[in-house]
């Protein structure tokens, strides 16, 4: 897994996967879902991020056991 933010653009966005983007939607405003050709969730695309109530410049991350 990934993330990216680029503050000029004020996008957000999350890698899950490497398999190639085939197709994305915007089920909500703003947060863009992109899936592989078999259906896999690849990605995850946050507009407007610092904007939102994601605050892009903070990363926590948790695996639990």
């Amino acid at each position: 897994m990934k993330v990216k933010y680029d503050k000029e653009t004020d996008i957000l966005y999350i890698t899950l996967s490497d398999d190639a983007i085939e197709e994305s939607d915007e089920d909500k405003k703003g947060f863009i879902l992109d899936y592989s050709k078999s259906g896999n969730l690849v990605g995850i695309e946050i507009l407007n991020a610092s904007k939102s109530s994601i605050n892009p410049d903070k990363v926590e991350y948790e695996v639990v056991v």
